[in-house]
C-alpha cells in the first residue's frame, strides 16, 4: 500500500520556486557514463593534527602517513586523467570563489568562526583577526581545512586561565581531515547539487567550501539549482546518493542519511526545482560504521552490472518515491520485487548482475568491503577504479569483463573510504 507525505508549510515557497530557470555546468545523471570532469581533495596538512585521542571525534581509525597519502593520491588524480578526465581540486575551486569580492571573503571568514566551534567573544574575534590576516585566498582556504593551534592565535590582552597553561600545542580549532572524501559533503544530482547536512558535527563544517563554490564561482554561480542546503535540519551525505538514471535516483536510509532527510530531498527534487528525476528508490541498510553509506555496499560498474556487499542483502527493505497529484505531496510505496528486477526496471537493462564483494565469502568479504571493495569508481560502462588491496574482488571483476584500474591505498584507506568516495563527478556523458 502507499502512502501521501504532504507538507502544506512549503506550499507557498514550491510555486513561488518552481519557475527558476538555471544554465548548468553540472550534468551527472549516472554512475558509469564517460566521466569528463571531477573534483578531489588533495589530503594535506589537516592529517596532521590527527591524534590517538581525536581520532574517534574525527571519524578516522588510524593515523595515516602524509607523505604516502598524498603520493597515493596524486596517483589517483593521474589514473583519471590518464582516462581522459578533467581533475579539479576543492581548495582551487573554493579560493577562486572567495576572490571574486572582499564581500564573499568576508562572509566566508565570519561563516567559518561562527561554525569553528570557538565560543569566547574574545577568541572570535582573534579568530577572525588571525585568519584575515592571510592575504592569499587559496593559502586561507588551505589554514582553514588544516586546523589551527591555540600558539596561532594572539592572546587576550587581560588576565585569563588559557595563559596559564601551555598553549604550544593545544588544538583551537581542529582540522577536517576527512574532506578527501569530496563525496559526501555535496553531491551532483543531474544538473543541480546537494549541499548536504552532514551527520557528524565536525564534518558538518566541510559543506562551507561546497556553498561558496556554488553560490559564487564565476562557473557555477546562478547556474546550478540547490536540492539541499547545508543549514537544514536532518543529515543526509553524498556516499548515499547514486545516480541510477536521468529519471532515478537511489538513496541509503543509513547510518548518516534520515528517512527525513530523504522526504525533504523528495520535496525539492519533485517541486523546488526542474530536475528530471521522477523516482526516488530509498535502501534502508543496516545503521553501523561499516556500512556508513550505500556507497560502501553497493555501486554501479556497468550497464548490467552492480557490486554489492553481501550483508545487506537480508531483510533489505526498498521504496519507491514518486510525485504526487497535488503540489507538495509524494506517493511511496514499499517495493515487493526483488533487487535486480527493481534495477532492470529502472536502468532498463534486459538483465542484472549483482557482483558481491570478495565473491560472497562470509570472511573475504568482510575484510574486503572493510576496506571498500565495494566503492569502485566507474569512469566509463565496465571500466573502474578500486583499491588494490582488495585482490579477491578485483580478480573476480576482471574475470566478469570488467577493465580494474588499481591504486595503491596503503594510507588513504585508513579514512574509510574508497575511489567512490574520494572523488565528486561534476560531468558525465549521458547514457545512450
Amino acid at each position: 500500500m502507499g502512502r501521501i507525505y504532504r507538507n502544506r508549510l512549503l506550499l507557498d515557497f514550491f510555486y513561488k520556486s518552481s519557475t527558476m530557470v538555471y544554465m548548468s555546468t553540472i550534468n551527472v545523471t549516472s554512475e558509469i557514463g564517460n566521466l569528463k570532469k571531477v573534483m578531489l581533495h588533495r589530503p594535506g596538512n589537516e592529517l596532521l593534527l590527527l591524534t590517538p585521542e581525536t581520532l574517534e571525534e574525527l571519524l578516522f581509525d588510524d593515523i595515516p602517513y602524509l607523505k604516502n597519502a598524498q603520493q597515493e593520491h596524486d596517483e589517483f588524480a593521474s589514473i583519471l586523467r590518464e582516462q581522459g578526465v578533467e581533475v579539479v581540486y576543492l581548495a582551487d575551486l573554493t579560493a577562486e570563489a572567495l576572490a571574486t569580492s572582499e564581500e564573499v571573503r568576508e562572509n566566508f571568514l565570519r561563516q567559518y568562526v561562527q561554525d569553528s566551534g570557538v565560543q569566547s567573544i574574545y577568541y572570535k574575534a582573534a579568530l577572525y583577526d588571525y585568519l584575515s590576516s592571510i592575504s592569499d585566498c587559496k593559502e586561507l582556504v588551505l589554514k582553514t581545512m588544516s586546523g589551527i593551534l591555540f600558539s596561532e592565535i594572539q592572546e587576550p590582552p587581560f588576565e585569563s586561565l588559557s595563559s596559564y597553561l601551555d598553549n604550544s600545542e593545544r588544538i583551537f580549532v581542529k582540522p577536517m581531515p576527512n574532506l578527501y572524501f569530496t563525496r559526501d559533503a555535496f553531491a551532483c544530482v543531474g544538473n543541480g547539487v546537494s549541499i548536504n547536512r552532514m551527520y557528524s558535527v565536525t564534518r558538518n563544517r566541510e559543506t562551507i567550501y561546497g556553498h561558496y563554490i556554488f553560490n559564487y564561482h564565476p562557473d557555477y554561480a546562478g547556474k546550478v539549482p540547490l536540492l539541499y542546503e547545508r543549514n537544514s535540519t536532518d543529515s543526509i551525505e553524498g556516499g548515499d546518493i547514486l545516480n541510477i538514471s536521468k529519471n532515478t535516483v537511489a538513496i541509503g536510509i543509513s547510518q548518516r542519511t534520515t528517512a527525513e532527510a530523504i522526504d525533504e530531498f523528495s520535496q525539492n527534487i519533485f517541486f523546488n526545482s526542474n530536475s528530471e528525476v521522477k523516482t526516488i528508490i530509498a535502501l534502508d541498510i543496516p545503521k553501523t560504521r561499516s556500512f556508513m553509506h550505500l556507497d560502501t555496499v553497493f555501486t554501479q560498474i556497468d550497464y548490467d552490472k552492480f557490486t554489492f556487499h553481501p550483508g545487506i542483502m537480508g531483510p533489505l527493505r526498498i521504496f519507491e518515491i514518486t510525485k504526487g497529484a497535488k503540489i507538495g505531496e509524494v506517493k511511496i510505496c514499499q517495493s515487493d520485487i526483488s533487487l535486480e528486477k527493481l534495477l532492470e526496471k529502472y536502468t532498463g537493462a534486459s538483465y542484472i548482475e549483482l557482483i558481491p564483494c570478495a565473491g560472497g565469502s562470509r570472511i573475504a568479504s568482510m575484510r574486503e568491503q572493510w576496506n571498500d571493495g565495494s566503492n569502485t569508481l566507474c569512469v566509463r560502462p565496465g571500466t573502474v577504479v578500486v583499491y588494490s588491496r582488495n585482490n579477491i574482488t578485483n580478480e573476480i571483476l576482471d574475470k566478469k569483463g570488467i577493465k580494474v584500474l588499481e591504486m595503491s591505498c596503503g594510507e588513504l584507506s585508513r579514512g574509510r573510504g574508497g575511489p567512490r568516495c574520494m572523488s565528486m563527478p561534476f560531468v558525465r556523458d549521458e547514457l545512450h
